[in-house]
């Protein structure tokens, strides 16, 4: 095979590859890499390796631990999850809803941070929860954090194929979303009084910056399915830090804090509680 017919082939991972690029993953983001990721691994990076004309997943790992910044943040897009659609676990939000309309819990501002933001469907659908529930004039805003700067781009965008409009109950679809036109076609857009009370920003789970703030509810879903135990546990006492006395850390039905509460205490599945200094 000549060598312009083997940079058409996909490269092979060797176990040895593969291991150096979990190790790389996990240093920089936490994430746990599981064997029988590889198909995966080559399905996302094979075009970076034809993009700078390399024979093997060595010769990359060589270009990243050179230091290229650009390369490195690259590679972590490639190969952070990125899955969300809008209203995932629909019980999250009916949940939010009681929160922020509970006679007891009165805020001003509320703050939400959603923890793993990806391409910003889950922020967008908070920010239609508290728009709706919420009274008129009321001060709001959100935060929505992801390692990846190119899902970072999509949220800020807030513009999505019309597909993503179907498990958006339809009042607020029509309350805060518009159809695309002419070049737009196909794609829905969010309208801009509600992108206006987003914030994106690029942040790593395991290296918080310090100026977050303090914040009423957290949705930290999906993402702690990825991390080692340790990992977890200083994550879940991090965000826990940023819980205002009487908030509530979201995580996915799938998650649990059996064994790293902390001070957190269980409302209900996936639910769980700053509780108030005074009781």
């Amino acid at each position: 095979m000549t060598a312009d017919a083997a940079l058409g082939a996909q490269r092979a991972l060797t176990p040895e590859e593969f291991g150096w690029l979990r190790d790389f993953l996990s240093d920089r983001t936490g994430i746990e890499l599981k064997a029988g990721k590889e198909a995966m691994v080559m399905g996302r990076l094979d075009r970076r390796l034809r993009h700078h004309g390399l024979a093997s997943y060595t010769e990359y790992f060589h270009l990243l631990a050179d230091g290229d910044p650009l390369e490195n943040q690259v590679a972590v897009d490639l190969l952070t999850t990125n899955e969300t659609y809008f209203f995932r676990e629909p019980k999250h939000f009916e949940f939010l809803r009681q929160v922020i309309t509970s006679p007891t819990r009165r805020v001003e501002p509320w703050r939400v941070w959603s923890a793993a933001a990806s391409s910003g469907e889950e922020a967008y659908t908070i920010a239609m929860t508290l728009a709706d529930g919420l009274p008129t004039g009321q001060s709001w805003s959100i935060v929505g954090t992801d390692i990846s700067s190119r899902v970072l781009e999509t949220a800020r965008r807030g513009m999505y194929p019309i597909e993503a409009a179907a498990k958006i109950p339809e009042r607020l679809l029509r309350a805060h979303c518009l159809r695309g036109r002419d070049e737009f076609e196909g794609f829905l857009a969010i309208d801009r009084a509600l992108r206006d009370r987003v914030t994106f920003r690029e942040a790593n789970l395991i290296e918080l910056p310090g100026d977050l703030g303090t914040f009423d509810v957290i949705f930290l879903r999906n993402v702690m399915i990825y991390f080692g135990g340790e990992t977890k546990r200083r994550l879940v006492a991090e965000a826990t830090a940023r819980l205002r006395p009487g908030g509530h850390l979201i995580v996915s039905h799938a998650e649990t804090l059996n064994g790293i509460a902390g001070q957190l205490r269980l409302v209900q599945p996936s639910v769980y509680v700053l509780p108030s200094t005074d009781g």
